[in-house]
């Protein structure tokens, strides 16, 4: 655990001190002409900052060694899939396995992991620093509230989540060829990643009337017909038949968090809480998730599905918080100042609810290991299938 509170500390000091800024500045000499006159001093402290909080971030994560509930459960898919064995994984993650074996000479679960690694935080990162209004108070969310350490476990899963955040930024500018084409590339990775497609151009829609009531009779045909949509889930995931997840399941604590905030957007926005596009996407956003939580809680890892749409959180609250404390009003500044006070306590209290259960199954990603220091326990391939 002195890993993971070493690395939080020292990942939250660097990152009061990124702050955005405009771009470089120039000197104009025509109407198609401009000198650079290079990076200003905020700006170099920025990448240097981002570079710094990519190398421990990636770091932490490609030297462990069988940290995560599923780690042992990819390196047997990585042997199967180097063995033209059959496996549940998408072609990229079958793909990427086999070039990196090849070119290492061995079986280099190590160096995949490490790839994913570095794509993961990669993205998260400059989704972020593009994105965020408040760089530090988002960051420390991604923290606090257990993105980092979740992506240990759940890697396709975790890089898939990152490169829908960082398509947000495309979706809501409505650039629509490059975020096709980034989903569809990182659907090759996890295919749960298509349902972007649908989820966040819905979500940067802006809503009539006749389309709220669209949705509420959906919501109300999930209560009678479980049974259909779940068939049909099964058939686009047949890995989950027979499973332990067809059991289903919801998370109140994502309920709770998707009230709060979306009682605070109405606080600080009122009226004007879809006028703006970007924060009418994170609002629709969160509105469509506490709906999956509370009307699909009988699909298999909903709450994965959910994901997608409540990862704008680490966004939306800064950005409403920034808005409420820069109100010149006396009161609503103080109370922004609470409500900052208050979710960075709620933050703390959740990394060390958290981190309690880190060690527990289904989250397994303590004790902390490197194969600097340690051997991967056999796996099924190795112990035989009798």
């Amino acid at each position: 655990m002195l890993v993971y509170l070493a690395l939080t500390a020292i990942s939250l000091i660097i990152a009061y001190q990124i702050k955005r800024t405009v771009t470089a500045p120039v000197i104009r000499t025509g109407q198609y002409c401009s000198i650079f006159r290079g990076i200003s001093r905020i700006q170099m402290r920025n990448s240097v900052g981002l570079l710094f909080l990519f190398v421990i971030l990636t770091g932490v994560s490609a030297l462990r060694l069988n940290v995560g509930n599923d780690y042992s459960k990819y390196v047997e898919f990585m042997h199967r899939t180097y063995s033209n064995a059959f496996v549940p994984t998408e072609v990229g993650f079958n793909y990427l396995t086999k070039i990196v074996y090849y070119l290492s000479g061995f079986e280099n679960y190590v160096g995949v992991f490490a790839i994913f690694a570095a794509a993961t935080v990669f993205f998260f990162l400059a989704g972020i620093f593009i994105q965020a209004e408040d760089f530090f108070m988002s960051f420390a969310m991604f923290m606090l509230l257990g993105y980092y350490f979740q992506s240990l476990n759940t890697v396709r899963n975790y890089l898939a989540l990152g490169i829908a955040f960082y398509s947000i930024n495309y979706c809501i500018k409505r650039d629509w060829p490059r975020f096709i084409i980034l989903i569809l590339l990182g659907s090759l990775f996890h295919k749960s990643l298509l349902v972007v497609l649908v989820l966040y151009p819905l979500a940067q829609m802006k809503w009539k009337r006749w389309m709220h009531g669209a949705l509420a009779l959906l919501c109300i045909s999930c209560l009678f017909l479980k049974d259909f949509y779940l068939n049909m889930a099964v058939k686009l995931y047949p890995s989950y038949e027979g499973t332990e997840f067809l059991t289903g399941g919801t998370s109140k604590l994502g309920i709770a968090r998707c009230v709060a905030v979306l009682l605070l957007a109405f606080f600080v926005l009122g009226k004007d809480v879809v006028k703006d596009r970007r924060m009418s996407f994170y609002f629709y956003a969160n509105y469509g998730a506490l709906l999956m939580y509370v009307f699909c809680s009988f699909l298999p890892t909903i709450s994965r599905i959910a994901y997608y749409f409540s990862i704008t959180q680490i966004l939306y609250v800064p950005a409403l918080l920034a808005r409420l404390i820069g109100d010149r009003e006396a009161g609503r500044y103080n109370a922004g100042r609470m409500f900052k006070v208050l979710t960075i306590a709620g933050c703390v209290m959740y990394f060390a609810v958290f981190m309690m259960k880190a060690g527990d199954d289904g989250v397994r990603i303590l004790p902390y290991e490197t194969f600097l220091f340690h051997e991967l326990p056999a796996t099924l391939s190795e112990r035989g299938f009798g």
